[in-house]
């Protein structure tokens, strides 16, 4: 009996020991469902705000295959996650600029950094042409290994087209500027072209009269009736139309005319090229016959205060770059820097200075200098120069917006440099140094 009420106790506190057991294994599988339920509740939420947010959101494996495509990234691209889901990027179907990806990647996995990729083409829902901007991020892992990617962005293609038409107004209020400069550079040809058409005229009336008198003595030989009077009456005519001075002249005012007729179309040619609305992407340019071009335009701007001097390297390949926007930068900088010449020689108009522009071949970059022999910018005040609406000129002669636009196009949209080098009472240099090479840059 005794080791029966034993045995009975020893499973009385085997049974109570279970029991907690139990309790406790109840209350742990409970508070792990609860743990369970409320992560799951957190990654719902999680993915919820990824596919709320208003911009394109890929998450990508180590093998760029698909394991993320929010809400945002169907809507622009036209493509729904669940058709995408675990295919390569490369494989999804979309028109888009897959070489400028596949390069972004490799360059962020390469470098181990976000890289930014503007201007990807792709064709819209729609069917329209429109262009995105991405950073392509590493996400590391332990050992810093790269575990996968994601690629954030948005369609810019809005953007591209307000920044286009602000670039554009620019350009045009600048010709406008120009326009009366302009007028007269083209007037000034189309004068002596006016006045040797005139002088034509006239040689011709006298020439045609020289020859009905020659057809006349011609017809009077043949018939044995020429007199001497005819003769004498036909020398007499040549002599008072100068036919040598006619000889001479003729060729010479033929030759300035044709000169006159390339200039005023070497005019209207670069204002034809300045004028229009640029390319969105870049294109390869002889930037030496750009600037020539846009020396042309400007030249009744420096002609009366400066002499013009240029110093092309002839062996510069072409230059990748937004050829209407390079353009305005470059009218900015000769404008600029006649303004500071006929600034510094105000009081003795007569003396004239100089603005020299140079280009080289400096590495994998072109190098543009454009000098003046102006009155240089202050010290203090150079930090500024490139500041939006900052402007040493007096209130109505500048708008501050010109270095500004110049340093946001070369800088920017290039991914090139803008610099510069100014001594008081002596002049400023301008230093432009663009890629020779398009490239993904880091979106600084």
């Amino acid at each position: 009996m005794k080791f029966m009420k034993t045995m009975q106790n020893l499973l009385s506190d085997y049974t109570a020991e279970l029991t907690s057991i139990n309790e406790k294994l109840g209350r742990n599988s409970s508070e792990k469902n609860r743990a369970a339920d409320h992560t799951s509740e957190v990654q719902q939420a999680i993915e919820n705000l990824i596919s709320s947010l208003p911009t394109i959101i890929i998450g990508l494996s180590r093998d760029n295959n698909i394991v993320l495509w929010n809400a945002t990234a169907e809507q622009v691209l036209g493509a729904e996650a669940d058709d995408v889901m675990g295919m390569h990027l490369s494989q999804c179907g979309l028109e888009w600029d897959w070489d400028k990806i596949a390069d972004g990647i490799l360059q962020s996995r390469y470098n181990n950094k976000p890289m930014r990729v503007d201007d990807v083409g792709f064709r819209g829902p729609e069917g329209d042409e429109r262009f995105l901007g991405l950073t392509v991020n590493p996400l590391n892992g332990d050992g810093n290994s790269i575990l996968g990617l994601t690629i954030i962005g948005a369609d810019i293609t809005d953007r591209k087209k307000m920044e286009s038409q602000l670039q554009q107004s620019h350009k045009m209020e600048a010709i406008g500027q120009l326009a009366a400069g302009i007028a007269h550079e083209i007037n000034t040809p189309v004068q002596f072209v006016g006045d040797n058409t005139r002088f034509f005229q006239e040689a011709f009336d006298d020439l045609n009269q020289v020859i009905k008198k020659l057809q006349a003595a011609l017809a009077a030989a043949r018939s044995n009736t020429l007199t001497d009077a005819l003769f004498e009456e036909t020398e007499q005519l040549i002599e008072e139309i100068d036919l040598e001075y006619l000889e001479e002249e003729i060729p010479l005012a033929i030759q300035h005319s044709l000169k006159g007729v390339e200039r005023i179309a070497k005019i209207v040619q670069a204002m034809k090229i300045f004028a229009h609305p640029g390319m969105v992407a870049k294109e390869h340019v002889d930037i030496n016959k750009e600037i020539e071009k846009t020396i042309t335009i400007t030249r009744n701007e420096w002609k009366y205060v400066a002499d013009l001097e240029t110093d092309f390297d002839e062996s510069l390949p072409l230059v990748p770059c937004f050829r209407a926007e390079f353009n305005q930068v470059i009218l900015n900088m000769i404008v600029n820097a006649a303004h500071a010449i006929t600034e510094k020689n105000d009081e003795n108009k007569s003396e004239k200075g100089t603005i020299h522009i140079r280009t080289a071949h400096e590495g994998d970059r072109a190098k543009i200098c454009i000098s003046d022999t102006g009155h240089g910018i202050p010290e203090d005040i150079r930090h500024k120069i490139f500041d939006l609406f900052f402007t040493t000129k007096e209130p109505g002669k500048g708008t501050g917006q010109g270095l500004a636009i110049s340093h946001s196009v070369i800088v920017k949209k290039h991914h090139g440099t803008l610099t510069l080098e100014s001594q008081e009472g002596k002049g400023t240099t301008f230093h432009i140094g663009l890629p020779l090479e398009v490239q993904t840059e880091e979106d600084d």
